[in-house]
C-alpha cells in the first residue's frame, strides 16, 4: 500500500482479490462482482488514519524482523499475515461491548454508510457506486 499525501490517492498495488475461509483455510479469492473492482471516494481523515497505519504497519515489520511476511494486505496481523475474519469479528463485537453500544454485525457498519450518504443528501446512484451495488433497485429499497 502507498499514500500520496499530495494527490491523496491509495495505491493497492493492483491485485483484485479478496479473502474468504474455503475448508477452514483462508484462500485469495477474485472479486465477487464487475461492479466490485472500482474506484472509491476517501475523506482526508481516512486517508490521513491509512498514513498513520501504513507507518505503524513499516514499524511492526522492522520489529518481527524475519518473522513478517509480506502479504500486500493493507490490514494484517502483526507478523504481516491477513486478518482472519472471525478474529476481527471477535475484537469488534469486544470493542462494541466496552463502548457500550448494543450488538451488531461488522458487516452492519457498510449500512450504515449507505444511510449516512443518504442522510447527507448523496444522489442515490453514488451511493450505489460506491458500495458496488450493480442495480439501483438494491440501493433504493435498502437506503432510501
Amino acid at each position: 500500500m502507498s499514500v500520496n499525501k499530495c494527490n491523496w490517492w491509495l495505491d493497492l498495488g493492483g491485485a483484485l482479490h479478496a479473502l474468504q475461509r474455503i475448508d477452514g483455510q483462508l484462500r485469495l479469492v477474485p472479486p465477487k462482482s464487475n461492479s466490485s473492482i472500482r474506484a472509491i471516494p476517501i475523506p482526508d481523515v481516512a486517508m490521513h488514519a491509512l498514513k498513520r497505519h501504513q507507518i505503524r504497519q513499516e514499524e511492526e515489520a522492522r520489529a518481527a524482523g524475519c518473522k513478517w511476511t509480506e502479504s500486500g494486505f493493507v490490514f494484517t496481523t502483526s507478523i504481516g499475515t491477513p486478518l482472519d475474519g472471525d478474529n476481527v469479528t471477535k475484537r469488534f463485537k469486544r470493542l462494541l461491548r466496552e463502548a457500550g453500544i448494543r450488538d451488531q454485525r461488522f458487516h452492519d457498519l457498510r449500512h450504515c454508510c449507505g444511510t449516512l450518504l443518504v442522510a447527507q443528501g448523496v444522489h442515490p446512484r453514488v451511493v450505489m457506486e460506491i458500495l458496488g451495488h450493480s442495480q439501483i433497485s438494491v440501493t433504493m429499497n435498502t437506503y432510501v
